[in-house]
């Protein structure tokens, strides 16, 4: 704007006739500019096609589809015209005839997260960064995001945090969760306030607790967060009696999910060290066993259209430009159905960071598009892959490619022809009461009790007429939904659902979670000693831990300790503490405070967080929830969770031996043992050497609840690898239910597991083995176990 002059301050020196022209040309410029700015200010909120207004005829008209022949109408082009609206052909004869309408200039405008369009052609503009990590999010650069809220739409369902929905271990919940939030995206796409393609989920393994990033993950697993991310991605992506087709690339979708941030990332900033210039040194063996192995499930498991590659180095080269872990692997290997998509602006970072190879921006832009790279979060594709392909690095042919990609899963979710199953879908089903009460269900499910000594939880109601709730926590709202988030439908703060049972007595304790001092400490303690019981809510939030910044220690700040354990020794009635955090804090002082009498981890439970923390407290739901990171130091194990009940498992049948015979092109593998181990004849086999599918172990498992309160018990399952094998972990999660019993009764659960994936290793050369011997399953924390021994037979 510094080149136009301030209407305000300029000033006419000559007769009016004599500037006329000038003050002509000053108004025209001004009206100029006003009208851009108008028009920029709507553009910025403009979300894929919904709101397309490419007509010179009409700049009011919106469609939601873009082969709408009144568009095309509009536009002064006949649909018939183009091929690629010809609903009537194959999607991959209907984008190369779109790709090839197209010069090497609208190629490259079209491979960024804004798609610009060609308008000579028809085609529409489109943005591609939406996000849903547990809700349709805003989150976004102004300018480039495709979902918004205002008065039209205000607000969506906010379910909790992946890391407390995760505690749950309930894979049908994960499905529901994705299933309401791409309802909700439908919706709002129909009404111009969101795009189709979401960049969720995140499914980084967290290797260490103290990762800024950990809210938005399943946590430390592997399984789990492979787990997890395929009936995520399943609910988002899958339309019912359509979740498999003969050809996945014409597989139609509800919206399009992608798994995030591929791969070896879990540090943003700690001490100077940060996750645009951190190269991960990872070995094989780790890479496949702990890195990969949640993507893998995503991309095979789920089917996910999309994978994004992360800022950092593995091994010395950039994530965004690695051939052999996107083109082989994701592409190859795993046969991905869709595209992938860098983190934003990270081909800029492989220059100014990474300094990789001291490339150019075309010398960047040509490695990534031949690794295998097809859409650049950013703007260095559509500022400089042309001029990759003039000075010759890069084949336009490799554009094409990436096109394909995209185009393709566009078609597959309407954004072409339309959806006619989900055109119905409106206001009304984005915060719904049905999603609402989901989002609570969920955050009662993912509530971990860690400590209830003497059965002190549940409270009741007739005993407990009055509570003091206090803490930086107790009156928590934006807290509880964490990062990534939208605008929720509305909060239920611990304060708000605490007084649906009791009299209450707020104090705050602290201003925040920082509590820089103990001004308030005492009103605390009052409160506490007058009321019959006393909540407090502690923790932390994204002051302490998020996206670009990780935490130092795992204490809680400031004074909370001194307020929880002040408070915890003048109340009048039993003290609860209760956690809001993503990663775990140590609160050893309070597990070992007898005047504590319960711990409750609620993680970062979303809109209906406060509800659903009394509805545990009071007993209106029963704790089923585990941990899905360990908490240090050495407090409480991964899969740790108590009950307001008792659990006991009874194996009623098992295979317990599993022969496979081997024929003369399969052939044994060694391993390594420690000294004095016994070495079978044939230790090993390669697992691609194997009938796979027909390696199967069965059985079933009773679990009777032998309390007096109906609840929920997750069974998981653990494998322990034939004693001596060096390269074998010590145990590892391979399976897990949910499952709810009445008090007094009993549930079967059945298992069957595929020895190849349950069974196996991997060595440190990177080979996936099924190793022989005497292999061990071990049921929920060693309350029961069985051998299952493996023979390999040479048969001539």
């Amino acid at each position: 704007m510094d080149k136009f002059p301030n209407p305000i301050n300029t000033t006419f020196a000559t007769p009016y006739y004599q500037d006329y022209q000038k003050m002509a040309e000053f108004c025209f410029l001004l009206c100029s500019v006003l009208i851009f700015l108008a028009i920029s200010s709507e553009a910025r909120n403009a979300p894929s096609i919904a709101t397309i207004n490419d007509s010179p005829s009409n700049l009011n008209r919106t469609y939601t589809k873009v082969c709408d022949p009144q568009r095309f109408s509009d536009l002064g082009l006949d649909m018939n015209d183009f091929a690629y609206c010809d609903s009537s052909l194959s999607y991959d004869v209907r984008v190369k005839d779109l790709i090839d309408r197209m010069t090497l200039t609208e190629k490259v405008q079209q491979i960024g997260d804004t798609a610009h369009g060609v308008p000579r052609i028809g085609l529409a503009k489109y943005e591609w960064w939406s996000e849903a990590l547990h809700g349709i999010s805003d989150v976004g650069q102004w300018n480039s995001k495709a979902s918004f809220f205002d008065d039209v739409v205000p607000a969506a369902t906010s379910f909790p945090c992946p890391i407390t929905t995760t505690a749950a271990f309930n894979q049908s919940l994960w499905k529901s969760i994705g299933q309401a939030v791409s309802t909700e995206a439908r919706a709002m796409y129909n009404l111009g306030h969101a795009g189709l393609t979401f960049w969720s989920p995140n499914i980084n393994v967290v290797r260490d607790p103290r990762w800024g990033r950990a809210l938005e993950t399943p946590g430390e697993d592997p399984f789990t967060v492979g787990t997890y991310a395929a009936n995520y991605v399943r609910g988002l992506q899958d339309i019912e009696g359509i979740e498999n087709t003969a050809d996945p690339n014409s597989r139609p979708l509800k919206v399009a999910a992608c798994c995030k941030h591929y791969a070896a990332y879990d540090v943003d900033n700690w001490l100077g060290v940060d996750r645009t210039h951190f190269d991960a040194r990872v070995t094989e063996q780790d890479m496949l066993e702990t890195f990969l192995k949640p993507f893998e499930m995503c991309v095979k498991d789920g089917d996910v259209t999309s994978v994004m590659c992360s800022y950092n180095r593995i091994n010395g080269i950039p994530a965004c430009a690695d051939p052999k872990l996107l083109r082989d692997t994701i592409r190859g290997e795993w046969d991905l159905h869709g595209y992938i998509v860098s983190d934003c602006d990270s081909v800029e970072v492989m220059i100014d960071n990474h300094k990789w190879l001291s490339d150019e921006p075309e010398d960047a832009v040509s490695q990534a598009l031949k690794a295998g790279l097809d859409l650049d979060c950013g703007n260095y594709y559509t500022n400089y892959a042309d001029k990759a392909v003039v000075q010759g690095k890069v084949k336009e042919r490799e554009i094409d490619e990436s096109l394909k990609n995209l185009y393709v899963v566009l078609m597959r979710l309407g954004f072409f022809d339309g959806s006619p199953k989900f055109e119905s879908l409106g206001k009304e089903d984005v915060c719904s009461g049905e999603h609402i009460e989901l989002a609570t269900q969920a955050a009662r499910e993912g509530m971990v009790l860690l400590k209830n000594f003497n059965g002190t939880l549940p409270l009741n109601t007739d005993e407990i007429k009055t509570i003091a709730v206090v803490g930086p926590h107790a009156n928590a709202t934006n807290a509880m939904i964490g990062n990534y988030a939208g605008v929720p439908c509305k909060y239920v703060s611990p304060l708000d659902g605490l007084s649906t049972y009791a009299e209450v007595q707020y104090a705050m304790g602290c201003v925040n979670v920082m509590c820089k001092n103990s001004s308030l400490v005492f009103p605390a303690m009052q409160a506490a000693k007058n009321a019959d019981a006393t909540i407090i809510v502690a923790g932390i939030d994204l002051s302490v831990e998020a996206e670009s910044l990780d935490r130092i220690d795992l204490l809680l700040p400031g004074y909370q300790t001194e307020l929880i354990n002040q408070v915890a020794a003048v109340s009048k009635g039993p003290v609860i503490v209760v956690i809001m955090s993503a990663g775990g804090v140590d609160i050893s002082f309070a597990r070992d405070n007898g005047n504590v009498k319960a711990i409750l981890w609620a993680g970062f439970p979303g809109e209906e967080g406060g509800q659903a923390i009394a509805d545990v407290l009071f007993g209106k739901y029963n704790p089923g929830g585990r941990l899905p990171l360990t908490w240090h130091e050495a407090m409480y194990p991964f899969g740790y969770g108590l009950s307001y009940t008792t659990f006991e498992y009874s194996l009623t049948s098992a295979e317990r031996s599993l022969n496979i015979q081997l024929n003369k092109f399969q052939h044994c593998r060694d391993l390594n043992y420690t000294e004095g181990s016994f070495k079978p004849p044939c230790p090993a086999i390669l697992t691609e050497d194997l009938q796979c599918d027909d390696n199967n172990i069965e059985f079933e498992v009773e679990v009777a609840n032998t309390g007096t309160v109906d609840g929920s018990e997750v069974v998981m399952l653990y494998w322990t690898p034939p004693k001596g094998i060096v390269e074998g972990p010590i145990k590892q999660l391979i399976g897990f239910q949910k499952v709810f019993v009445p008090a007094g009764g009993s549930q079967k659960v059945n298992f069957r597991l595929n020895a190849c994936k349950s069974l196996g290793i991997v060595n440190y050369r990177g080979y996936h083995l099924l190793p022989s011997g005497g292999h061990s399953i071990v049921i929920g924390d060693n309350l029961l176990s069985f051998p299952v021994g493996i023979n390999f037979e040479q048969v001539n």
